[in-house]
C-alpha cells in the first residue's frame, strides 16, 4: 500500500524520466531536456544519499561501543581493587575510588556525546554539499527561461545584431516556459528528500530556502505564461514567428 506520509524518491525520479521524454518529444533539440537529464541523475544520487544520511553510521556506532565497553571494563577494575572493608583507614581508599569512577563516566559520556556531535557534523556537511548543487541546478533551469519573453513572440518587433533567436510559437513558448516550472518544482522535491531524512536544523532550513527560491522562479515563470496567454487571446498569432524580433 503506497504511503502518503514521506516523500517516495522513486516517484520523483520516474516523474523526471517521464518530464524527460516530453521534452525530448517537443524540444528534441533543446538543451533543456539535457538538463532535466542532469536533474534525473542528480536525483538518483540523492535517494542514496539520503538514505545513508537517515542510518546511522556504523563506524562511528562501534567507536562509541568500544569506549562504553572500554570504560566499563575500566569501571570494573576500580571495582574490584577498591577495598570495602569499614575502618578509617579504608575509606579514603572508597572515596578515591568513586571519585575515579565518577570521572570514567564523564569522561565516556563527552567521547560519546563528541562522536555522536561529529557524525552529525560530518552528514550535514554532506547533505549541504549536495543541496548546493541542486541551487545550481535551480538557476540553469532560470537561465534557460529567461530570454523566453511571451512579447517577442506576441508582438514581434526588428532585431538587432545581440537579439536572443526565438523560433517558438505562442503555443511552444508555453509549454517551454510550464517544464521549466515543472523542473523547478521537481528539483525543490529532491532537496526536500534531504530534509526528510535529516533532523538537523541547517538541513532543514537550507531546504526550506532552496523550496522557497525555486517557488519564487517558478512564479515568474506563469506570470510569463499568463501574459502570454492574455496577448495570445487578444491577437491570435497563427503563424511560426521568424528569427525577427527584440
Amino acid at each position: 500500500m503506497a504511503s502518503y506520509r514521506a516523500l517516495d524518491p522513486g516517484k520523483i525520479i520516474a516523474t523526471l524520466e517521464k518530464l524527460e521524454r516530453r521534452i525530448r518529444a517537443r524540444f528534441p533539440q533543446s538543451g533543456l531536456a539535457k538538463l532535466c537529464g542532469e536533474i534525473m541523475e542528480t536525483a538518483r544520487m540523492a535517494a542514496g544519499k539520503a538514505e545513508l544520511i537517515a542510518r546511522p553510521d556504523l563506524r562511528f556506532r562501534w567507536l562509541e561501543g568500544a569506549l562504553i565497553v572500554a570504560g566499563l571494563l575500566l569501571l570494573g577494575v576500580i571495582g574490584a581493587n577498591i577495598d570495602y572493608r569499614r575502618n578509617a583507614e579504608n575509606i579514603y581508599s572508597v572515596l578515591q575510588g568513586i571519585d575515579s569512577g565518577f570521572n570514567i563516566i564523564v569522561l565516556v559520556g563527552a567521547a560519546v556525546l563528541f562522536i555522536t556531535r561529529f557524525e552529525q557534523m560530518a552528514k550535514r556537511a554532506q547533505a549541504l554539499k549536495q543541496l548546493h548543487e541542486l541551487r545550481s541546478l535551480i538557476h540553469i533551469v532560470d537561465m534557460h527561461q529567461l530570454t523566453k519573453d511571451p512579447s517577442v513572440v506576441t508582438q514581434p518587433g526588428p532585431a538587432t545584431a545581440a537579439s536572443p533567436e526565438n523560433l517558438l510559437t505562442p503555443f511552444e513558448l508555453s509549454r517551454y516556459l510550464d517544464y521549466c516550472s515543472e523542473m523547478l518544482s521537481l528539483t525543490a522535491k529532491v532537496a526536500a528528500l534531504y530534509a526528510q531524512s535529516s533532523g538537523d536544523s541547517v538541513v532543514i532550513a537550507t531546504v526550506n530556502d532552496l523550496e522557497q527560491l525555486a517557488a519564487n522562479l517558478s512564479e515568474k515563470i506563469w506570470q510569463k505564461i499568463g501574459l502570454l496567454q492574455r496577448e495570445t487571446a487578444a491577437v491570435p498569432i497563427l503563424a511560426k514567428p521568424t528569427a525577427v524580433q527584440g
